[in-house]
């Protein structure tokens, strides 16, 4: 069993002859969806548009990335059937699917969508003001990420951790209707899907540590539908959080002796020489609940009206769950 990595970091091989997965030279007709087929047809996706970060346009049926017969095959398609499965029976079977699994899952889309960047910023529409292959910093996440992402084609156990945090909340039916949403932020690593009424929010590569800091969050929501404007701060929340962690962990592979059929990762989290969450800000916050209240014209003005206590949907004063069946203005 070959358990070599592949990394295209290294020279910057980010085009449409390389299979994203393994490398492997292909021609620009070998391709694979990044949002699985299955999940374009349920949700009348195929037409629908997406902005790039070079002001150019494409659909989520164009939206592909390079890929071989045999990652297609061996690995994409199997990774996408078993999603597709547990999506059909709700919230509760995509909590029951395997953590890793959801891991690769959005890490794939979220990884699609990045190497679509960068592959358009080599002859962009329009510049970007922030380039991500002119990052250092951005790019040495992004390599880390893809190491860890790698498990969807080679055998690989984590020690003792996951590479990100994954929330989940139930939306309730009674004002949804957005059946699909999608949302992700490449520079800090966070993807949100909603298919039907469940949601699943999560950051990569922060080995778990956001969950673990929002753990009352997801505790409250537990159980709970969600109105979709709660739904909207459920996710800023997380967002923020995502924007306020600070540290890049580093993975190690330790050593492969004959007969080994997988990898075994450790990680290691420098949380001594700098802190791991930058300071809360309360304006910076207001600026991201901002974006995500936008269906509902909600502007920063009225989310600080008490500038202590920023507008919330989810939390009364004291803090608890607050039910809400209709958002009235």
């Amino acid at each position: 069993m070959d358990l070599t990595l592949y990394d295209p970091f290294e020279k910057m091989q980010f085009s449409d002859t390389n299979c994203f997965l393994c490398g492997t030279n292909i021609t620009p007709e070998h391709r694979t969806p990044v949002f699985g087929e299955w999940l374009q047809q349920k949700y009348k996706l195929p037409d629908k548009e997406l902005l790039m970060l070079d002001k150019s346009v494409t659909t989520y049926q164009e939206l592909t990335i390079p890929c071989c017969d045999h990652c297609h095959a061996h690995y994409v398609l199997p990774l996408e059937a078993e999603v597709a499965e547990a999506a059909s029976k709700g919230l509760e079977g995509l909590q029951a699917l395997d953590q890793q699994r959801m891991f690769q899952w959005i890490g794939k889309m979220y990884y699609g969508m990045l190497v679509t960047e960068l592959i358009k910023e080599a002859n962009p529409l329009m510049t970007p003001a922030y380039p991500v292959s002119e990052d250092p910093k951005m790019l040495g996440k992004f390599s880390s990420f893809f190491m860890v992402l790698q498990s969807m084609r080679v055998p690989m156990v984590f020690s003792d951790f996951l590479p990100c945090s994954i929330f989940y909340a139930e939306v309730a039916p009674l004002e949804d209707e957005q059946p699909f949403e999608y949302q992700d932020e490449l520079s800090t690593m966070t993807f949100s899907i909603k298919l039907g009424s469940a949601a699943v929010t999560c950051v990569l590569l922060d080995n778990g540590i956001i969950k673990r800091a929002l753990g009352r969050l997801q505790h409250l929501a537990q159980g709970q539908q969600l109105h979709p404007i709660q739904l909207a701060e459920f996710k800023a929340r997380i967002y923020y959080a995502a924007y306020l962690f600070s540290i890049i962990p580093e993975y190690f592979i330790r050593q492969v002796k004959p007969g080994d059929d997988h990898l075994v990762l450790d990680t290691l989290i420098d949380d001594v020489t700098q802190d791991v969450f930058n300071p809360w800000e309360t304006l910076a916050y207001a600026h991201m609940l901002e974006e995500m209240l936008k269906p509902w014209g909600i502007r920063e003005q009225e989310i600080l009206q008490a500038p202590q206590q920023p507008l919330s949907f989810l939390l009364d004063a004291e803090n608890r769950f607050k039910p809400m069946e209709r958002y009235v203005r």
